[in-house]
């Protein structure tokens, strides 16, 4: 792929993710979208074969950047929760479109959004594999029951940090989240 069809994806990307952040997927318009760009509607036509193959190839880039900066912190479960947490500061509309189309049911992205899941789910799996093997998760606690929950918590917190809570600092949040993992001692 050329640079310039690759920074073309991008800007629709950038401008797909805002307005579908916004006001959802299914009120945002392909003509919305390739102004909000700055290109013309043919160039999304180009590169997509329709705004749902947009949004599509849209899901899976985030996921695909998600699951790379988590493989990169795969060394403990403090700095998987920072990089979660990251990303959703910095792509909080992605995080918006997934929890949105993640729950829709039947959601028109659900298989793809399936195999997304699974994927991010399974590097949080590995730290949570670690840990049950190291007699760190607590007896009766399933590995990919407790993966799926600190998925969930975080982008759910991730939501609630950006929407309701801004003045507060990652490393709070994490800070935070951190202490409901590790358990509260009486």
């Amino acid at each position: 792929m050329s640079a310039r069809t690759t920074a073309t994806k991008q800007k629709l990307f950038d401008a797909a993710l805002k307005l579908v952040g916004e006001r959802g997927a299914a009120s945002v318009t392909v003509d919305e979208i390739a102004a909000e760009a700055g290109v013309a509607k043919g160039t999304i036509y180009y590169n997509f074969a329709s705004k749902d193959a947009l949004v599509e190839a849209l899901l899976r880039h985030g996921v695909e950047i998600l699951a790379t900066r988590l493989r990169s912190a795969e060394d403990s479960l403090e700095n998987l929760v920072d990089e979660m947490l990251g990303f959703w500061a910095e792509y909080p509309a992605f995080g918006q479109l997934l929890v949105s189309e993640l729950w829709r049911t039947p959601g028109q992205w659900h298989g793809t959004l399936s195999l997304l899941r699974d994927d991010i789910v399974s590097i949080v799996k590995g730290q949570m594999k670690r840990l049950s093997d190291e007699g760190r998760l607590p007896a009766g606690v399933e590995v990919g029951t407790a993966s799926a929950a600190l998925f969930g918590t975080l982008l759910v917190i991730a939501l609630d940090w950006q929407v309701f809570q801004p003045e507060r600092s990652r490393e709070q949040v994490r800070e935070s989240v951190m202490l409901l993992v590790r358990g509260l001692h009486s």
